[in-house]
């Protein structure tokens, strides 16, 4: 004879899993309001090298790591006496100075990035900026509120390449297929659609080039783990 079921017959159906298996988030310009103290320090040190830094010096530099930003500093300044690297030091030092208590965070990325930590999806940092300066600049936000981060320093390639964010779904064991990168550059678009990831782009300071498959928002205003969710094909 069976033994009767202890199960009630109103017990909850277990909750389906979701198809989204981790949010990977860029920080400047994406979480916080950052581009433009880059391009103070980056101003400030052109004119040191003798050279002028304009509008569109640092639209062309957007996302882009330290080092290529050093290297176009010298062709810019003719400074050929310092290298790509310590181009970037200099830039570094000049940017960590402007960040006193972290930079202003972006609409809706403070409440985003809680959402998240709340939930069972897992969110990743990923971001060109090197390590030395990742905690910093998210002060008003807490790099502590994130599963894993990736910087720009802790990678072969940087962005556009799209090793930062293979590298962050390898960690976390996930299909980059179905992982939501947002980025608010062309640099940093590329990067996590090309790694495979579902890309929402938030412009800021620089036009995106529309691209199939990316899907564009004004803000991270309102975005919750459900719109998330629906960009993830359930194939």
């Amino acid at each position: 004879m069976s033994e009767p079921s202890t199960l009630s017959p109103h017990a909850a159906e277990p909750a389906p899993a979701r198809r989204l298996q981790a949010v990977l988030l860029d920080m400047d310009g994406t979480l916080i309001e950052s581009e433009g103290l880059w391009n103070e320090a980056e101003a400030e040190l052109v004119a040191e090298l003798g050279g002028r830094w304009t509008d569109e010096d640092h639209q062309r530099n957007v996302g882009n790591a330290a080092v290529p930003v050093g290297r176009y500093i010298i062709e810019l300044t003719g400074a050929h006496h310092l290298t790509p690297r310590e181009v970037a030091t200099k830039l570094y030092d000049r940017f960590r100075g402007k960040l006193a208590g972290g930079a202003e965070v972006r609409p809706g990325a403070a409440e985003l990035v809680r959402t998240l930590a709340g939930s069972e999806v897992p969110v990743v940092l990923v971001t060109s900026t090197e390590r030395e300066l990742i905690e910093t600049a998210l002060g008003r936000i807490g790099l502590d509120l994130f599963d894993d981060s990736v910087a720009g320093d802790e990678v072969g390639a940087n962005k556009p390449h799209p090793e930062p964010y293979l590298t962050a779904a390898q960690r976390l064991g996930v299909d980059p297929a179905r992982c939501v990168a947002v980025e608010d550059s062309a640099v940093g678009v590329a990067s996590a659609a090309d790694a495979g990831c579902v890309t929402v782009a938030v412009p800021n300071h620089v036009e995106i080039p529309p691209r199939d498959g990316v899907v564009v928002r004004e803000s991270l205003v309102g975005v919750d783990l459900d719109w998330l969710e629906s960009l993830v094909s359930g194939d």
